[in-house]
């Protein structure tokens, strides 16, 4: 394997070489009239133009969807009928000078997904058998009085803990969707819990252990970078994954403009950042990260570079002297990576190279580099924590700056993904959920199928020992976890179409997902530009926050209702309308949330011109308030963490002791120190890669995000789905670019076109996440969603999703 990376890093790769598919795929899309792509300079021009005729008018809104980024969306409209999306106005900006928080091509393509013909556009009512997508038409009163006497029903005969509110991800609102479901469902009771999500998890509880529970959701901003002089990303794409011109990609290219640091990727994929950042690329094994770390950690030990005073006076357990006394005395970082602690393996760069597949010279060098930069940038993406090992990835990588000294100051990181600073728009008010029981969202198929097996040592059931019941009345709005997103899909389709289990399904969404198919009651909701709402920046806009007005563009369609609305009317059903609305419309809960926004920010115009202004405002937070850490290494006793002992635990003696309590599967480890734990579905599994020789990783495509936009031919058309195969593999199948192949395991078979490229490691495939399943008379996938392939099982610390964790085998279809 160490040859074949080797022959991998001395290949020339230009950046001709790597864009051309880009190139030839937006050319081709430019020249059919079908579509106008951002990407090619005639439509930039095309669409910066003003509104062409008279009669033609501009309406402001957003692009809602879960990448993170929240773009501002132009809307022109002719008739009631939108006639194409722009880019926001380019506003002088202090800081980023003419800048504007732009669309990818997913959020320009809201038009079509708007007038796609899988839109839902009435309340329907299953006919046929539940998952079949057979529906009958139905008026609303039908539809909202009969999931009221649901709500009623299941809350008398099971209690309130058999209903459940699904994770969901599809539209980020604040006057209406998620929160107006969940404000209904506490009013009437409430609800069972989830905690966790499908994007992070495992980074966020390994984070919490690490840094304590402040550190789960902070970190530098990549402005930092600009004062850096290497960065190493562990999986990190933001070109592909957060590509708005308002958002971190756009930070990110700034900052390395201005320091012109050097860049190393180290990623399965040679991916489009590595392009953009005029990176190295390191290709290494998946769920390898953490025997990687061990390996840099070897050198940095060996040779002398880690200032051990430093590390001990910020963290605990990284040698025995700062170990808690209810440790054994050699269950340190530094035993564990010298081979003196309870496995007796000296983790040496050699020992590393075996397993991730990264030369052993070039971990040390990585080492050594690492040690002796100015200011090193150190940050991971959500890829390889979405791994059955992923909380060990995670927290190997955030011990990397403290053993380095590269945090708490300008240019550094904590080893997190970097968040943004929100502006701060308030939401609808959910309440007190009286329910206080909660699951990891990732098991709730296991709340419906074995509930009594749900537990707090098995399962992370919170806020009881075991769950009372079984969820009977499953909501799920604006997502697609129902069954799509969630691992495992065929397992899943047996257990929804079971109807003794989980006894009535609302889906509420704008498109017949494949999560749709399987409603009892299907309910109709507004897109993003037939609504109006008043949101902030999201989770991945960096430093740069602001505030939208969003405008209902269009008169919805059919009978499309915003769900703030739906849920008023199941709330009068019930008798709660007036403590659901408190007397206020959404308009009026809009201006409230302003009015309450403009008694800090009173220079804010008054809510009758903003509403109309689309970004309202723009805020960059001061540069210091950017570098996580900053006041920990100043003053650590003054400022200590949030963590147990104060300080960044190296050593955890919460997990020692979880793993004591906890009842694990066989083969899950919960070690108190990062190490790097061998999971069922690895290429070292030499018995089940005689079957399936291949790791599969999945991987965020630029044509959707997650399944949403992913219906749109036109963007399938210039980002297709595709399996990326390594030459060496295809060769020994006999493939080449375009077959279509199955891609198989014990749990489906996936059809899908291949691409042969040296941009994925040998011995790996990697395929899109997001694509619709549909089943064909023989049980293929031919949609080609990943997770006809992917395991429920969740992995062992978050009980989280370890959707990128698969062996399995392709062949020509």
């Amino acid at each position: 394997m160490e040859k074949l990376i080797d022959s991998l890093l001395e290949q020339s790769m230009s950046r001709r070489e790597v864009i051309v598919d880009t190139a030839k795929l937006g050319a081709a899309a430019a020249a059919s009239g079908a579509l106008t792509l951002p990407f090619t300079v005639s439509a930039q021009a095309a669409e910066a133009s003003p509104a062409a005729e008279a009669q033609e008018t501009v309406r402001h809104s957003a692009c809602l969807v879960n990448c993170g980024s929240r773009c501002a969306l132009k809307v022109i409209v002719k008739d009631d009928r939108i006639v194409r999306i722009e880019p926001e106005d380019v506003q002088d900006d202090s800081v980023f000078g003419k800048h504007q928080i732009r669309p990818c091509l997913r959020g320009r393509s809201n038009r079509w997904r708007v007038y796609s013909p899988d839109r839902i556009k009435y309340p329907m009512k299953r006919v046929g058998k539940r998952g079949e997508g057979k529906f009958k038409r139905i008026s609303w009163d039908e539809a909202t009085s009969f999931i009221a006497a649901e709500i009623k029903r299941v809350s008398e005969q099971y209690g309130n803990e058999a209903i459940y509110f699904n994770y969901q991800s599809g539209a980020y609102y604040h006057t209406q969707g998620s929160p107006a479901w969940k404000r209904l469902l506490n009013l009437s009771g409430g609800y069972l819990q989830y905690y966790n999500n499908y994007s992070n998890a495992q980074n966020f509880t390994a984070a919490s252990y690490t840094y304590g529970a402040k550190g789960t959701q902070f970190a530098s901003h990549f402005s930092q970078v600009k004062n850096s002089d290497l960065v190493v990303f562990f999986g990190l794409n933001l070109s592909e994954t957060r590509m708005s011109g308002g958002g971190q990609v756009e930070e990110l290219r700034r900052a390395l403009e201005a320091s012109k640091a050097r860049v190393i990727i180290i990623d399965p994929r040679y991916t489009d950042s590595v392009v953009t950042e005029h990176a190295e690329w390191l290709p290494i094994r998946p769920t390898t990260d953490a025997a990687l770390v061990a390996g840099i950690a070897h050198t940095l030990i060996v040779e002398q570079l880690i200032d051990e005073s430093l590390v001990n006076r910020y963290c605990i357990g990284y040698d025995r002297s700062t170990l808690p006394e209810t440790a054994a005395p050699n269950a340190s970082y530094k035993d564990y990576v010298l081979g003196t602690g309870d496995d007796g393996i000296e983790k040496t760069p050699e020992w590393a190279a075996d397993i991730c597949g990264i030369p052993a010279i070039r971990i040390r060098q990585l080492a050594r580099e690492i040690a002796g930069a100015r200011a090193c940038f150190i940050a991971q993406g959500w890829g390889p924590q979405r791994h059955a090992n992923g909380e060990q990835t995670a927290r190997a990588v955030q011990i990397l700056p403290a053993l380095t000294g590269h945090f708490g100051l300008p240019g550094t990181n904590n080893g997190n993904w970097t968040y943004a600073t929100a502006y701060g728009v308030p939401a609808l008010p959910t309440e007190t959920n009286p329910v206080k029981v909660s699951i990891p969202c990732y098991l709730w198929t296991d709340a419906i199928a074995t509930p009594e097996k749900m537990t707090a040592t098995t399962m992370g059931v919170k806020g009881a020992d075991t769950l009372k019941t079984g969820i009977k009345l499953f909501f799920n709005q604006a997502g697609n976890a129902l069954l799509n997103q969630h691992g495992n899909t065929n397992r899943t389709r047996k257990i929804l179409e079971d109807e003794s289990l989980c006894e009535t399904i609302v889906v509420i969404d704008n498109h017949m997902t494949p999560s749709a198919r399987y409603a009892d009651i299907l309910l109709p909701e507004t897109t993003y530009l037939e609504t109006e709402d008043l949101v902030d920046n999201a989770y991945a806009s960096g430093s740069h926050n602001y505030m939208i007005a969003m405008q209902k563009t269009i008169t919805p369609l059919g009978e499309v209702r915003s769900t703030y609305d739906i849920c008023a009317d199941i709330a009068k059903h019930l008798g709660l309308g007036e403590q659901f609305t408190l007397g206020r419309t959404q308009a009026d809960w809009m201006a409230l949330h302003y009015a309450q926004i403009k008694e800090k920010r009173t220079y804010l115009p008054e809510w009758e011109v903003a509403k109309n202004m689309g970004v309202i405002d723009q805020q960059i937070p001061r540069d210091e308030e950017c570098i996580i850490l900053a006041d920990y290494r100043r003053d650590p006793q003054g400022n200590p963490l949030t963590t147990p002992s104060g300080k960044i635990e190296i050593y955890s003696q919460a997990l020692a002791d979880l793993a004591k309590s906890w009842t694990l599967p066989e083969g899950d480890r919960i070690p108190a120190v990062p190490e790097f734990c061998v999971v069922k579905e690895s290429h070292l599994n030499k018995d089940l890669t005689a079957r399936y020789p291949l790791q599969m990783s999945g991987f965020h495509t630029k044509g959707h995000t997650h399944s949403t936009y992913a219906n749109l031919l036109m963007l399938h058309e210039a980002i297709p789905d595709e399996v990326w195969i390594n030459p060496i593999d295809a060769s020994a199948r006999q493939l080449t670019s375009g077959d279509l192949v199955h891609v198989f395991n014990d749990r489906g078979v996936v059809a899908m076109p291949c691409k042969v490229t040296q941009r994925i490691l040998p011995g790996v495939v990697a395929m899109p996440q997001g694509a619709w399943t549909r089943l064909d008379s023989n049980g293929v996938d031919v949609g080609g969603c990943i997770n006809t392939l992917t395991s429920h099982l969740p992995s062992p610390l978050a009980k989280a999703n370890p959707q990128h964790t698969n062996l399995v085998e392709v062949k020509r279809a």
